[in-house]
């Protein structure tokens, strides 16, 4: 793959990251600020020191909320649209539109949901202030095992497919690569700093709200992201100007029944 095309995909990436961002929005805006309002409200009524506010609770939730979301999705449309370049061709005779969507759903359960699963998102008011440091750095520690792990398992997949045949090799590499997220799962220490009193269900939802933007987020621009890598990578023929469809089909008709 040249530079030029690497470009165009990192600039459809980016594009395509903007707009999986709008309907992330939408659902963070919808489902997850009524929980971190909750939350704050939570945090404020049991705090015993009132911090002076630097930005308002509504620009934060607007605008703040806006150009977090998506510039974060621009972000990340780049990183994916990199990543996507190394992978296409090498995970499979897939079109330039299927590769997007495994990449998408493969990317979203190796660096967002297995870490979510062992260190769940919280909202204001969870978490000892103490120790975000730590609870970040396993955080972190867990999203670089899990994405080191996909890749091993994909290439001992690959290594062992010429010996076992794909199925086998396949269902090999995903059962060791379950073997070491459960022994990661096990051995990396649990983070449990949910204050007494705090609403189940505000957490509750807070989780599930998170998980819904990253989906959202992911889903969308494999979507479109696979669209435009269709179009760009392998364009389908159109006809030649002024000529009706009728009269293509026919042509084509033509040379293909005429005599050698």
């Amino acid at each position: 793959m040249n530079s030029a095309t690497v470009r165009h995909l990192l600039v459809r990436g980016m594009l395509a990251g903007l707009g999986a961002g709008v309907p992330a929005l939408a659902v963070a805006y919808f489902l997850g600020e009524p929980n971190v309002g909750k939350a704050i409200g939570f945090e404020e009524t049991h705090a015993h020191e009132h911090e002076v506010e630097l930005v308002s609770r509504s620009l934060q939730s607007t605008a703040g909320l806006a150009t977090g979301v998506l510039v974060y999705g621009i972000a990340f449309g780049g990183v994916a649209a990199l990543a996507y370049c190394f992978c296409l061709g090498r995970v499979g005779r897939f079109t330039p539109r299927a590769t997007a969507l495994l990449l998408s759903a493969c990317a979203l359960a190796v660096v967002y949901v297995l870490p979510f699963l062992k260190y769940p998102a919280n909202p204001p008011a969870v978490g000892d202030p103490d120790t975000i440091g730590k609870r970040t750095t396993l955080y972190f520690l867990m999203i670089v095992l899990s994405v080191l792990l996909a890749v091993a398992a994909v290439l001992l997949g690959r290594r062992l497919a010429p010996k076992l045949g794909t199925w086998y090799a396949t269902v090999t590499a995903v059962a060791a690569f379950a073997l070491a997220i459960g022994l990661a799962f096990a051995f990396l220490p649990s983070v449990n700093e949910v204050p007494s009193g705090f609403p189940a269900t505000v957490l509750w939802r807070f989780r599930l709200s998170a998980l819904a933007i990253q989906a959202t987020l992911w889903g969308v621009f494999g979507l479109v992201f696979g669209e435009l890598a269709q179009r760009l990578l392998s364009p389908e023929p159109t006809p030649a100007t002024g000529a009706s469809p009728a009269a293509v089909t026919a042509g084509t008709a033509a040379v293909v029944l005429s005599p050698k």
